[in-house]
Order: structure tokens, then C-alpha cells, then sequence
């Protein structure tokens, strides 16, 4: 069956009606493991940076300052706090496609368990605990330091935004963030991948929540988190056009009644 689609200009991207597989196998495995080193990374690269600079004011990408203070709260490590709110997620996805699809749930986990493996790994290495291949990110002690950290903290903002638009087009297994963000995006807000990304910030808004009123702390947010609230979306619908430009959306599925229409 022929995809349809209908051009959404605010994203500068098709939405996808129906979509079936395009590309092979091995490219698709290709492009999954480039966009999970890409986001994995980016995640990291928000969280360091974040750290980096006292008094702190830059924050991580939204849902990774959320989980990171959720896992200071209940004493869990990145891994733990990214796989378990991962879990909840995609419990989550189900309700919004009134369907409990355990495929579906198990390339959400599958996804989950070498994504926050890779967070682990970025992790130790940009804080220099890989001191043969590489020291770590200094603590930023000039304006020109603070300033570097800015544009790091948002090219990581702008890699998890380009990985998303990838892994949502190959559509093998999904973040389950990112598969939140598409069951919004073409179920609930007509292809609009802004709209869709600001529906897809209540649950980490909630995590946050209760992450400050049980550490009584307010961490991980700031400039780099605002940034990522207002252009994360906007990024991730470009690059459906401009990055890969000839990889259309996969097998997609959100439900019934996909809308076809601009939000």
C-alpha cells in the first residue's frame, strides 16, 4: 500500500497516514545504533555540562533532569532512574493507544537497557573515570568556560533532537519518551512535532515535582533545560527534513484514526 502523507508546514516535515518498510533491515539496525550513540550522548553531554558550572544555572534536557533528580530521591543511579521511569512510560504509551501491546513494551525495555547502559558509559567517560582516553570536562572557572558549557549543553540538546527524529523514522524499538512523543504527535496533534513535544513534558514535569518535595533541592534545570523545552521539538521536525532526508517514517503506528491534518 502507497504512504500518504500531508505536508505539515510547521514541522517542514510529512505526516505520515499509513507507512510500511522502505528500507532493509541492516540499514535500519545502521541508523538505530548511530541515533542511540547520538542521543545517549547528547543526554550526557546536558547532564555534565550542567554540572560543570557553579553556581549552576545551565540544567539537562528535560526528561533527563527530571529522571536524574528522581533518581537522587530514591537513591537509583542513571541506569536505574532512566530504565525504571522508562518502564512507567511506556505503561503509559499503552493507556494513549488504548492497547497493551507487550511487543510493543519489550522494544521500549529493549531499547532502554543499551540506552542507559551507553548514559552510564558517556557518563563516566566525560567525568574522566577513562583517564587513558580522556580526563573528563573540567569545572568551568571563567566566563569563557561558562560560555563553551552554553554551546555544548545545547549541541546536546540538538543531538538528542536529530536522534529522535532518526529513531522515530526507522521505528524499530523506541525510548519510550520518544514513542510517547510520536503517539502525541500523530494521534493527538496532527504531525505537529512542537506541539506534541510540549504534551510529552507533563510526565517529567511531575517526576520533578516530587523529586523536589522529597530531596527539599532544585537541580538539573535551568538555561540548557528551557532551551531544550522551546526547541527540542523544533529541531527534531527539521531534521525529519534536512538529516537523512530520504528515510521516511516506518511501519508507523499509533492507533487508530492517525490524523492526517496540520495542528
Amino acid at each position: 500500500m502507497k504512504a500518504e502523507v500531508a505536508t505539515n508546514y510547521r514541522t517542514a516535515a510529512p505526516t505520515p497516514r499509513a507507512t510500511k518498510r522502505t528500507i532493509s533491515m541492516s540499514k535500519a539496525v545502521a541508523f538505530f545504533i548511530l541515533s542511540l550513540v547520538f542521543n545517549s550522548a547528547g543526554n550526557v553531554l546536558t547532564l555534565v555540562t550542567s554540572a560543570k558550572i557553579h553556581p549552576s544555572f545551565l540544567g539537562a534536557a528535560y526528561w533527563s533532569a527530571a529522571e536524574a533528580n528522581i533518581g537522587t530521591a530514591f537513591h537509583w543511579n542513571l541506569f536505574w532512574a532512566f530504565l525504571i521511569i522508562g518502564f512507567l512510560t511506556a505503561a503509559l504509551n499503552a493507556v494513549l493507544i488504548h492497547h497493551w501491546n507487550w511487543k510493543r513494551i519489550a522494544g521500549n525495555m529493549i531499547f532502554m537497557v543499551p540506552f542507559s547502559a551507553l548514559i552510564q558509559v558517556f557518563q563516566d567517560f566525560f567525568d574522566g573515570k577513562y583517564p587513558a582516553l580522556f580526563r573528563g570536562l573540567p569545572v568551568a572557572n571563567s566566563f569563557g568556560m561558562d560560555l563553551f558549557y552554553v554551546v555544548l549543553n545545547f549541541i546536546g540538546v540538538a543531538f538528542i533532537a536529530v536522534a529522535i527524529s532518526i529513531y522515530q523514522r526507522v521505528n524499530l524499538v523506541l525510548h519510550p519518551a520518544d514513542d510517547l512523543m510520536q503517539i502525541l504527535r500523530f494521534r493527538y496533534f496532527k504531525g505537529n512535532a512542537t506541539k506534541a513535544m510540549w504534551a510529552s513534558y507533563i510526565p517529567p514535569t511531575i517526576l520533578a515535582i516530587i523529586a523536589i518535595i522529597v530531596t527539599q533541592q532544585f537541580s538539573n534545570f535551568g538555561l540548557g533545560t528551557l532551551f531544550a523545552f522551546v526547541a527540542q521539538g523544533s529541531i527534531t521536525g527539521i531534521a525529519d527534513k534536512w538529516v537523512f532526508p530520504k528515510l521516511k517514517h516506518q511501519a508507523l503506528d499509533v492507533g487508530k484514526d492517525i490524523s492526517t491534518e496540520e495542528g
